[in-house]
């Protein structure tokens, strides 16, 4: 009897050392917050973190398909992935894009129409040892090193504050997505609601649930998630910028 119990234990050890690596992969989760679905997807600086828009033909890889297909020469492909940033009708981004060092589209810091203009708007930034969310006036003032960056608005949480102009009972309500980053810079948390909500609700999930003392608003109506852990690959139109966690296939 004891030998066999040494063999069952042996053998539920080896189980649960088969199931952690797939248990350390999940980086999405699906979370409720004052009674609203999201889902979160979290993301450390030790993970690879970045942002695609074309491919080395110039041509906009648009779909999350695509930049898959980009992936595959590295032995790459997508653990979860996004939409990051606003962008025109020929898909162009709306503001800031920084790929791989390079800007490819510069920061704009005029007020105009839409969420974009509704300032302050922001930038995300993928820098070699912190994340950051920077108000963009501050980011033209002084740039941080950034090995990828999108621009877009309006911010959701500054400082710890809601974005001032939010109207907690605005009836202006779409599927939203965003980014907010941990206080000392190391945790990124890519979130979109599993339902219609304002932009004071989303605020709230970074500031109150999230802990983010900043965090920038996505795009809201074209929002979209890839996640393979969690069986989901939403469908819509092409895109613009795409933001995704790059892990080995």
């Amino acid at each position: 009897m004891t030998a066999m119990r040494h063999r069952l234990t042996a053998l539920v050890g080896l189980l649960l050392g088969m199931a952690t690596p797939g248990l350390a992969a999940a980086t999405c989760r699906d979370i409720t917050f004052e009674s609203l679905p999201y889902t979160v997807c979290e993301v450390s600086t030790a993970q690879d973190l970045r942002i695609f828009h074309s491919g080395g033909d110039g041509a906009v890889l648009g779909s999350f398909g695509r930049v898959d297909e980009v992936l595959k020469p590295e032995g790459k492909k997508l653990g979860f992935a996004m939409n990051a940033g606003m962008y025109h009708a020929d898909r162009a981004p709306v503001g800031l894009l920084v790929t791989e060092g390079t800007e490819q589209s510069r920061i704009i810091t005029s007020d105009g129409p839409g969420n974009f203009g509704l300032l302050p708007n922001g930038v995300f930034c993928i820098g070699p040892q912190r994340f950051r969310v920077v108000e963009s006036r501050a980011y033209q003032a002084n740039p941080p090193a950034c090995r990828f960056a999108t621009q877009s608005g309006p911010m959701l949480v500054i400082d710890g504050a809601l974005h001032p102009r939010f109207l907690p009972k605005s009836d202006s309500r779409y599927i939203r997505n965003g980014v907010g980053v941990s206080a000392d810079g190391k945790t990124a948390y890519l979130a979109i609601s599993g339902q219609a909500v304002n932009f004071a609700q989303f605020g709230r999930l970074f500031r109150d649930a999230l802990k983010t003392p900043n965090a920038l608003y996505f795009d809201g109506k074209i929002s979209r998630l890839y996640a393979p852990a969690l069986r989901r690959n939403d469908f819509g139109f092409q895109m613009g910028p795409i933001i995704g966690l790059v892990e080995a296939e």
